[in-house]
């Protein structure tokens, strides 16, 4: 049986995806310069189906890219310049602004990678909130256990301290 659009994309895309995702204003975002790659589009078409339908892209789905977000992204070898991109201002799309772009971009291409971007966005959620509640067990036992390793510690450390015995004395004694 043939498999899906979504997942003869899927594995190659995943990959390509966890490198392409960055953290900025407390967002994981993807910049639209990566997600026409992947999309296999120009960016500029990207950019301008996102303008003709900016009433789909609000704030929290969709923002422009400050020059010290810029910067520091140039810094961090996320992107090679701003030049590189031809002098725009880059846009970062949050999962739902990714989510919304496959309305937008209205392809079986755009809505296969889409499947795998938000896809990929999911695993990370999950595997964040594991960590956390490792994190915060770890935390609970060190409190918990603290005291009884500390004693541990103390008595192991004792017993690797050399035996002091009494010198014997040598020589004649004055009495």
């Amino acid at each position: 049986m043939a498999k899906s659009v979504s997942e003869a994309v899927q594995p190659v895309v995943n990959e390509r995806v966890v490198r392409r995702i960055v953290q900025l204003r407390d967002e994981r975002v993807m910049l639209d310069v990566h997600l026409a790659e992947l999309y296999e589009v120009e960016t500029r078409v990207l950019k301008q189906a996102v303008r003709r339908n900016r009433e789909r892209f609000p704030e929290d789905f969709m923002f422009v890219l400050t020059k010290e977000e810029g910067a520091l992204l140039v810094s961090q070898g996320v992107i090679p310049s701003l030049r590189s991109l031809g002098g725009a201002k880059p846009f970062a799309f949050t999962e739902a602004g990714i989510a919304m772009l496959s309305s937008v971009l209205n392809s079986r291409k755009a809505m296969a990678v889409n499947v795998a971007i938000i896809g990929t966005f999911v695993v990370l959620r999950r595997m964040a909130k594991d960590y956390r509640t490792v994190l915060s067990k770890l935390k609970s036992m060190e409190t918990k256990y603290d005291t009884q390793f500390q004693n541990v510690y103390d008595l192991l450390f004792s017993l690797l301290k050399p035996v002091q015995l009494p010198r014997k004395r040598i020589g004649f004694r004055k009495d």
